[in-house]
């Protein structure tokens, strides 16, 4: 499914909005595929010659000469390597703690954009959950599609502020990631307000419809291995069943990003409220989705700070 620009409705006449049509698999039950990424390299052996002399005084010299500074390039080969290899630690650090959205903070407001045209806004509400209630701070996204429009991501609890940053700009498409009220509160005013799709797995139509009713349906189903083209942007569509069964993430390879909903979250498996629900399944969803893509690949999760496939590695055997 393609789509560039939306007719906006003008007055006098009705809009002309295409409707979308479902993407991705219909079946019921997917299998995951596993995908490994494995680097090698191969550093090349030093070798070290010594200059043949006239006497034995002077080959002894060269020789003893040509053995320290054997000693001393495989010290410093090693020292190299070591060097390196905490280069590369500290360049992917540096990476990750210069990213905007890697701040801890949990104040309501407007980041970005950031270098790739991805906007956060941060807005607070409750989370109802097996009867309980949860305060939380949740993140929605807003990317730059192409210049005319943009995609939004978990559009959460304050529609007005979502639409303030989005600013002049048309909106294509709203996507959720699952339906719970921190990636759909707000998706029906925003959807309305700018005459766009709404993008939901049809595994959560009955949560979606305990919160806006019956009478307002998502436009597009997604599902894992979909895919969707909207403005300039091919967005791969990533199965991520664990906090729910239809959760799904929305991955641009072009923009090094997964909109990775609640299902990993900086430094842990994403909660939904005070626990975890198939927590064998998220692990698998993390591991076999979200840690297979690029090591720099940012994960921008449904709340706190942006994470990378690589940071959430290194932590997995912790979760297991």
């Amino acid at each position: 499914m393609f789509w560039k620009r939306k007719s906006k409705k003008k007055d006098g006449q009705e809009a002309t909005g295409s409707a979308a049509e479902a993407v991705g698999s219909a079946e019921e039950v997917e299998e995951a595929e596993e995908a490994e990424s494995e680097d090698r390299g191969e550093r090349p052996e030093g070798k070290v010659g010594a200059d043949k002399a006239e006497d034995e005084k002077e080959t002894a010299t060269d020789d003893e000469a040509a053995e320290d500074s054997e000693e001393e390039k495989d010290s410093d080969g090693g020292k190299d390597s070591e060097e390196e290899k905490g280069s590369g630690e500290s360049a992917e650090e540096e990476s990750a703690s210069t990213d905007v959205f890697a701040d801890e903070g949990e104040e309501t407001g407007v980041t970005g954009p950031d270098s790739e045209g991805i906007t956060r806004v941060r807005t607070a509400g409750t989370f109802e959950f097996d009867g309980e209630k949860f305060e939380m701070v949740a993140n929605t996204w807003i990317v730059e599609a192409d210049e005319d429009g943009v995609i939004v991501i978990d559009p959460a609890y304050d529609s007005e502020a979502i639409l303030e940053a989005v600013g002049e700009r048309e909106i294509y498409l709203v996507a959720c990631t699952n339906g719970y009220s921190p990636h759909i509160a707000s998706a029906i005013a925003v959807a309305e307000e700018a005459e766009a799709p709404i993008a939901l797995h049809p595994r959560e139509m009955r949560v979606w419809r305990r919160y806006h009713g019956a009478e307002h349906r998502p436009e597009i189903e997604v599902e894992g291995q979909g895919s969707l083209d909207v403005g300039d942007l091919h967005i791969d569509v990533l199965a991520l069943p664990g906090t729910s069964t239809g959760t799904v993430g929305y991955y641009i390879s072009q923009k090094g990003v997964v909109l990775s909903g609640d299902t990993v979250r900086s430094g842990e498996p994403g909660m939904v409220g005070d626990t975890y629900l198939d927590y064998t399944t998220q692990l698998a969803s993390i591991g076999e989705k979200l840690l297979s893509l690029p090591p720099e690949t940012r994960l921008l999760p449904d709340s706190g700070p942006a994470t990378t496939a690589a940071a959430e590695g290194r932590n997995f055997d912790s979760w297991v």
